[in-house]
């Protein structure tokens, strides 16, 4: 008797890099707004954060939709603090640094964005244990650890043309711990997002979701090193 093997399908790897595309087009754009608003300064950037605000107070409104008042209101400090540290840093004036503000913002703004890209790739490539499963499923510690080396190179790096932080020593351990607080503030957002079963704020950013996907780290990272920079000696 003749037997004919009969044909198996396996379902298809999981797409690892799936709208990586996407994502990174429209991250490149954001990130030209920012930059450009950022060089611009005065009104130009106060208004390019004063819009961004706005449009994270809705996003929070959305996921905070059946909470007590309490709770929808401290989104008006989860926003304002980060915004209100965003422009108190672009207002710097250092000497022999003609655009000290714009530099301050650009170290953070480098840092967390390294620390979210290493986080990502390392992430992805290496995977292995969660870092939170039940808050967020996809973060690992790989990415994490990452995120931190990827953020102490970039910190160190920016550290060399920027007022603050005073070394590349001290731009790589700050690098580290203000990507450790970004994803800590990463973590709060997803957090925010599972209780409701939402998988993002919005639908404004292609293959990111909404502002306050894109900018969480920010929101935890801005207000510690204003601090941070606030106690070297270094003001508006």
């Amino acid at each position: 008797m003749e037997t004919t093997d009969t044909p198996t399908t396996t379902a298809p790897p999981p797409l690892r890099w799936s709208g990586l595309g996407t994502r990174v087009l429209s991250g490149v754009v954001m990130a030209a707004v920012t930059l450009w608003a950022l060089w611009q300064g005065g009104w130009v950037f106060i208004l390019m954060v004063t819009a961004a605000a706005l449009q994270m107070i809705r996003e929070w409104d959305g996921l905070t939709a059946k909470d007590s008042k309490a709770f929808k209101i401290l989104g008006v400090f989860y926003v304002a603090v980060p915004a209100a540290s965003l422009v108190w840093l672009r207002q710097l004036h250092v000497a022999n640094h003609p655009a000290a503000g714009a530099e301050v913002v650009l170290y953070v703004l480098f840092v967390v964005w390294a620390t979210d890209i290493g986080a990502y790739f390392a992430g992805r490539r290496i995977g292995g244990k969660k870092l939170a499963p039940r808050i967020s499923p996809n973060k690992t510690w790989a990415g994490l650890i990452g995120g931190m080396v990827s953020a102490s190179i970039v910190g160190g790096i920016c550290a060399v043309f920027t007022p603050y932080p005073p070394s590349w020593v001290a731009g790589m351990d700050l690098g580290i711990l203000l990507a450790v607080i970004s994803q800590v503030g990463d973590l709060f957002e997803s957090w925010l997002k599972r209780r409701i079963g939402a998988k993002d704020s919005s639908t404004l950013i292609p293959g990111h979701g909404g502002l306050l996907d894109r900018v969480d780290g920010l929101v935890f990272a801005l207000p510690v090193f204003a601090l941070f920079l606030s106690l070297s000696g270094l003001t508006p």
